[in-house]
């Protein structure tokens, strides 16, 4: 009959494995415990000449912020975390052994690094949605800038917004299918050099500099060949910066595909590009859409092509394949350089326009992913 030792019962001093583990609520009061030591420290050595709790009733919080510049608040932050962390993993040492607290440590290091990531993501759609909205209604979701002077406060961005639409969806309806046939060849066909050399243009292509795609398109189709300025020209370069990412994308998907499927196909008599048409693409169809769309919300906000290509046009254009066309991107550019604060204003609003376009497209191609997964 064995007996069963309650963690509890372990003394602190035993071997690490049996030492008792710290609980939740331990790890929030360490923080709290932290954070007012070193609130009291900043009391005393930002501004020491103030008093600690300022006369009236206001609350401790509120005292301390009185006192606490606000230019320290980043620094603040920084021997905050630091503080907690080392803090953190000697209680858990002292407590749990050093092999818990090496854990709990390279955790917390973990957690900090994915919050300094996402911190910056999150600090530039907050601003861009409070300074969004003020502009951002009916009015300037259906109106052009035509005869609008850059003090009015009316305008809109509807020509930006149609120009934006044409010019990425015909740069999306010409890269799509190229690239996969691209990513089909490299992944199903090729075997020599030149599958090796077509690989490495594309990796090539995947750091082209998006200036260098619209002055390409502009010296080859807009000068050369004479096409003139046009919503198609910037479509070309949105196309030269939308391949390498959906040949990449494409033929990651592709690799993905167990192989038995192939040669399941195979044993039945099933040709090559039948099986590659009917069995490999098919399943690799939701990371398609999803590379594709990776792809389309990367040339969404280009602004040099288009800048090269398009012009931009204050007026509305629905060709794309005729004169010069607006822009999202270029009509924040050429906003926001203005110096009325309507001007700036409407730039913000069209940037949030463009953040919730790219938001809903991408809700669109998960849906269109999850209702074409190959099940079974």
């Amino acid at each position: 009959m064995s007996v069963t030792t309650s963690s509890l019962d372990t003394p602190i001093g035993g071997p690490s494995l049996a030492r008792p583990r710290l609980r939740a609520w331990a790890f929030w009061v360490t923080a709290v415990a932290v954070y007012v030591v070193l609130r009291l420290l900043f009391l005393f050595t930002v501004q020491s000449g103030q008093p600690m709790f300022p006369a009236g009733d206001r609350g401790f919080g509120q005292a301390v912020d009185a006192v606490l510049p606000a230019q320290a608040a980043v620094q603040f932050l920084l021997i905050f975390v630091v503080g907690y962390v080392l803090v953190q993993t000697i209680v858990s040492a002292t407590v749990e052994g050093w092999r818990h607290a090496k854990d709990r440590f390279m955790t917390s290091l973990l957690t900090v690094a994915m919050v300094i990531a996402v911190l910056p993501l999150v600090s530039v759609l907050v601003y861009t949605v409070t300074q969004g909205v003020v502009k951002l209604d009916g009015y300037f979701l259906s109106h052009s800038m035509r005869a609008v002077a850059e003090t009015d406060p009316n305008g809109g961005a509807y020509q930006a917004i149609i120009g934006t639409l044409e010019q990425v969806g015909l740069a999306t309806v010409i890269s799509v299918p190229f690239g996969i046939m691209v990513a089909v060849y490299l992944v199903e066909y090729s075997s020599g050099r030149l599958g090796r050399v077509v690989s490495f243009f594309v990796d090539v292509m995947t750091g082209l500099p998006s200036i260098v795609a619209g002055l390409f398109v502009l010296a080859l189709w807009v000068l050369l060949l004479g096409q003139g300025v046009s919503g198609f020209a910037g479509s070309l370069a949105l196309v030269i910066l939308m391949l390498p990412t959906v040949v990449r994308s494409t033929e990651e998907m592709l690799k993905l595909v167990p192989v038995t499927l192939r040669e399941a196909s195979f044993a039945l008599g099933v040709p090559k590009w039948l099986t590659v048409v009917r069995i490999v693409l098919p399943t690799a169809v939701p990371g398609i859409i999803t590379g594709v769309m990776l792809a389309v919300s990367r040339v969404m906000g280009e602004t040099a092509p288009v800048l090269l290509t398009v012009l931009g046009n204050p007026a509305i254009n629905f060709n794309p394949f005729s004169g010069p066309q607006a822009s999202l991107p270029l009509y924040v550019f050429s906003e926001v350089g203005q110096s009325s604060d309507n001007a700036v204003a409407r730039a913000w609003s069209a940037a949030l326009t463009l953040i919730i376009i790219v938001l809903v497209l991408n809700l669109i191609a998960r849906a269109v992913a999850r209702f074409t997964r190959v099940n079974g």
